[in-house]
């Protein structure tokens, strides 16, 4: 069979915010979206109703026993994800999983250990790295027009007041992808140690929670055989600030940082001679001439019922730059080729620890913790 024929099966696991990619798999030329999985029998049905799915699970487990399905794209609550993605790689399925990776540092190991000993293939479905401003940058890097890379830093700031479940309480640095991944995956390095420091407090009711006072976790990243280092930092209750995911990198020959306020442009300065730089507002342009033309138009709006039920982390996170259908297609891709999309399971395992070991470290008073050998690709 020609590749260019040839179809993924995909299910899709967890229909808040995964509802989003159902129309993007359906269109996708080298995807064939077979199933979903939704705990909730009514949505389950509303939702397979209306894209024309006919195999629909209740249970997780009744649907890696279909040997239908090549590959799953979790997308249920963050204390699923660790346990969820190695049920799926035991069953021989290949993962997909949104952020983070796992909530500890031993279901990252095993989930490492799992696709090396099966060949399989795990990618963390990190919007950040897939966003226009991201690989506005990522270009500018690779075409030399930064210039030496001198720092890097990032941030995830979002208000997490009145989400439900697990989210009260929760330590900033537990899911730090968004702000740990574009650092790391801008020259795919990786992170060597961190020193984190809390600041501030939240509330008693929320502390309690997970014996986690800190408003604000900012971390220091030393990389690996690199003179590179970044700072990322993150809050979730208790400091006024609109949702901001930013990325800003400093380069010898241009800088680009994020803008204060959403919805305004990136500012680039170019260093000029004699010693003066020389700062602009730049619109960063999209990037769906890198996609299959059948998905290109879902890096400008949103696609699951967008006037209602859009889940609230695309609302805040601007749409999250577009980054949907490159996710989609980098999975896919990777299959098909039998690539290793990124962020693979070292590379999604040593972004993940980053956040754990952190937060560890905050509660150390910023000692120094080291990131395990297993997130070392070599």
């Amino acid at each position: 069979m020609n590749l260019r024929d040839k179809k993924i099966k995909i299910a899709i696991i967890g229909l808040g915010f995964g509802a989003e990619f159902i129309p993007i798999y359906k269109k996708h030329p080298n995807a064939e979206l077979v199933a979903l999985c939704q705990r909730n029998d009514k949505k389950l049905q509303q939702i397979a109703d209306v894209f024309n799915i006919e195999k629909r699970y209740t249970t997780y487990e009744e649907l890696l026993k279909d040997p239908d399905i090549d590959a799953v794209h979790i997308n249920t609550p963050i204390p699923l994800h660790g346990q969820q993605s190695i049920q799926a790689l035991r069953a021989g399925k290949h993962v997909a999983c949104t952020v983070p990776m796992a909530t500890t540092v031993d279901e990252c190991r095993q989930i490492v250990a799992l696709i090396q000993e099966t060949g399989l293939t795990y990618m963390m479905m990190e919007t950040v790295v897939y966003a226009r401003e991201f690989l506005f940058m990522k270009e500018l890097y690779e075409n030399g027009n930064l210039g030496k890379i001198q720092f890097l830093k990032a941030s995830h700031q979002q208000d997490m007041d009145g989400w439900p479940n697990y989210w009260p309480g929760l330590p900033p640095m537990h899911y730090a992808t968004h702000c740990v991944g574009p650092v790391l995956g801008l020259t795919q390095n990786e992170a060597e140690y961190v020193s984190c420091f809390g600041s501030g407090t939240i509330r008693d009711e929320l502390i309690k929670e997970y014996n986690s006072p800190f408003a604000v976790e900012t971390t220091h990243i030393k990389f690996r055989n690199s003179d590179l280092s970044a700072q990322v930092y993150r809050s979730l209750f208790d400091v006024a600030r609109q949702y901001r995911e930013s990325f800003e990198v400093y380069g010898s020959k241009k800088s680009v940082e994020w803008p204060l306020i959403e919805g305004k442009p990136l500012v680039m300065h170019t260093a000029k001679k004699p010693e003066q730089e020389i700062p602009e507002e730049v619109v960063c342009p999209d990037f769906a001439k890198f996609l299959p033309k059948e998905i290109q138009s879902f890096t400008t709006h949103g696609v699951y019922d967008e006037d209602d039920n859009q889940h609230l982390s695309f609302t805040q996170g601007a749409g999250h730059g577009g980054s949907h259908p490159h996710l989609v297609h980098a999975f896919v891709n990777g299959l098909l080729n039998d690539t290793t999309p990124y962020p693979n399971a070292k590379q999604s395992a040593n972004i993940t620890c980053v956040g754990i070991l952190s937060h560890e470290s905050a509660l150390k008073g910023g000692e120094i913790i080291k990131l395990p050998d297993f997130t070392f690709t070599d």
